[in-house]
């Protein structure tokens, strides 16, 4: 919350709603067959250059800065790489062709990829995203450059898309100015009990378990975590992180107001229950809420 009124839009609770629409991508067979028959590696490589298109070739220096948890030399293996094996627009299309067909399915086929509360949502998301603003948002700008697909499964991956990244790109000046790296913002992320688990973190993120270890030790010198676990400190410092990202996401939800957001939460929640039934994502990935 960003506020103490009780009127005013759940700002994290809105985001929770809509992610899964968005972050599903990361983990379905789908977007990895689109993007490999352009050219693409799968895996990591489908990932990084279908998420980073948006701003051209750019390199891996780039990649890391905005992406932020990820090691550096994961991101090296990848970019540029991925550009000498498709362009960046080539990438785009397959990853919207790979977003129709994931989101299909896992909503259950063409006419519920169709219904109603999906062009609600949509519109809704769409609206919403008039509040956005580019500065200091890199990876939502490139996206925003993107024209606004008018098929209404797109239009809500692509709402959800660019509601996660103006998100994120306040997220990463939250940790900034919190004084923590990348990989200190995934541990401490990871002992939050939300998110990735441990094990899921380092696989994912191109972590050894030397650089794992040497972050926590830091983090543990600077009193904020003991024992494998956050302190009160640390506890604290994510907590503020959380609601300086709030504070930082609120103006879509604000734009729309307390009821079109409940709105968008009672459709979002929905759908995205729908995903994760389906199975989105993979056992032993997400820690248990």
């Amino acid at each position: 919350m960003v506020s103490a009124d009780p009127a005013a839009p759940d700002v994290a609770r809105a985001h929770r709603a809509v992610e899964p629409l968005h972050n599903h991508v990361y983990f379905s067979p789908e977007q990895d067959g689109y993007l490999t028959a352009v050219g693409l590696r799968p895996g990591r490589m489908c990932y990084f250059a279908g998420r980073a298109a948006a701003m051209g070739a750019v390199g891996p220096g780039t990649v890391t800065a905005t992406f932020v948890n990820f090691a550096p030399a994961l991101v090296a293996r990848h970019v540029p790489r991925a550009w000498t094996l498709a362009a960046p627009e080539q990438v785009l299309t397959a990853r919207l062709d790979g977003a129709r067909a994931s989101l299909t399915r896992l909503l259950g086929g063409a006419d519920a990829a169709a219904a109603p509360e999906v062009a609600e949502l949509a519109d809704l998301l769409r609206e919403a995203c008039t509040a956005l603003t580019p500065e200091g948002r890199p990876l939502y700008a490139a996206h925003a450059d993107q024209p606004w697909p008018e098929e209404p499964v797109l239009s809500l991956w692509h709402g959800a898309t660019l509601l996660r990244e103006h998100r994120g790109d306040g997220h990463v000046a939250c940790l900034l100015r919190a004084g923590l790296t990348g990989l200190e913002s995934l541990v401490t992320h990871t002992l939050t009990g939300r998110g990735f688990t441990e094990a899921a973190a380092k696989a994912t993120r191109g972590w050894s378990d030397e650089e794992w270890a040497a972050a926590a030790d830091g983090l543990a010198a600077r009193g904020l975590v003991a024992d494998g676990a956050l302190t009160e400190a640390g506890v604290a410092l994510r907590a503020e992180i959380e609601a300086g990202t709030d504070e930082l996401s609120a103006a879509p939800w604000v734009h729309l107001g307390p009821e079109r957001t409940t709105r968008v939460v009672e459709l979002g929640r929905g759908l995205s229950a729908r995903l994760v039934a389906a199975g989105a994502y993979p056992a032993g990935v997400l820690a248990a809420r």
